[in-house]
């Protein structure tokens, strides 16, 4: 078997079989396109079915002098899942990378925006301009709704259920869920829909889509990271900032004013409340508050 074939059929199985998306699909394919592309580099000539332990552990050796201990967890991770696949199916009778130790590495949590935070950045948006609105529009819908950038990008117009106060999101693997939404951001897309959107020659396939850009097309991922880092540096704000920080931001804030846990794993969209705890970052004080209030022998 061939690696391009190999290839090929595993991201059939993710997609077919495990339900994931297009971008993790793109994720779990570029570490064996790493893989494959050092196999062409170094000109050893084995395939996905005869490649040893010994490959793939001097591959590792090799890359990972540019790579952290994170990048190389997840690495060797994407690598371990692509031969499983291959023993799953018959390909293999063992996984290659069964021996590889992984690097110990720290939890590394997101950055959290304080609410002081997020109003400055919000308040620093040029609504003078008709990206503004839309820019506002954007960060509000990311926050307050919890919301993942791929699932922000792809909101439509159909999935806005105010009367009834949510919105439907397609999450990770196609599943369906719905959030509800506050007056302020239910008025900022209702602005944005109808004085703004309006104006712009909306493209054909995207009649229904909420954000778009000044083409009239849906806006990608990159141009949302953009947003955001311009908007940070910007107001002089010394964090690391992305999309998914509003929606950490989100839950923690949630959680801090005494929101159930299992509740904030609905709007995230978490299929475990593991990966929810695992997501939060509680300082110290907040636990001890906790304890002060809630214990029954305080």
């Amino acid at each position: 078997m061939k690696w391009n074939n190999a290839l090929e059929d595993y991201q059939y199985y993710l997609k077919l079989e495990k339900g994931l998306s297009e971008n993790s699909i793109d994720a779990y394919s570029r570490d064996i396109k790493k893989l494959i592309n050092y196999l062409e580099v170094n000109e050893l000539n084995v395939s996905a079915i005869k490649i040893s332990h010994d490959n793939i552990q001097q591959f590792i050796y090799t890359i990972s002098k540019k790579l952290s201990a994170r990048s190389q967890a997840r690495l060797i991770s994407g690598l371990r899942n692509f031969f499983d696949y291959l023993v799953f199916e018959d390909y293999r009778t063992e996984n290659p990378t069964d021996l590889l130790e992984t690097p110990k590495i720290g939890r590394k949590l997101p950055d959290t925006l304080s609410l002081e935070e997020i109003d400055i950045l919000i308040n620093s948006i040029d609504l003078s301009l008709p990206q503004g609105e839309r820019n506002r529009t954007i960060i509000e819908t990311l926050y307050s709704c919890g919301l993942r950038v791929s699932e922000l990008i792809n909101l439509q117009l159909s999935d806005l259920f105010f009367d009834e106060g949510f919105i439907r999101v397609i999450g990770k693997g196609n599943k369906q869920r719905f959030v509800p939404i506050n007056e302020q951001t239910k008025k900022y897309i209702n602005f944005y829909v109808k004085e703004i959107r309006t104006h712009i020659n909306v493209q054909k396939e995207f009649e229904d889509t909420v954000f778009l850009n000044r083409r009239g097309k849906k806006l990608t991922r990159v141009m949302i990271f953009t947003i955001i880092k311009n908007l940070a540096i910007k107001v002089g704000l010394n964090k690391k900032i992305s999309p998914h920080t509003f929606r950490h931001s989100f839950a923690t804030h949630l959680l801090e004013r005494g929101a159930d846990l299992r509740a904030i794993q609905q709007m995230l969209g978490h299929e475990s409340i593991t990966t929810t705890e695992i997501y939060m970052h509680l300082d110290k004080s907040f636990l001890k508050e906790v304890v002060n209030t809630f214990h029954p022998r305080k």
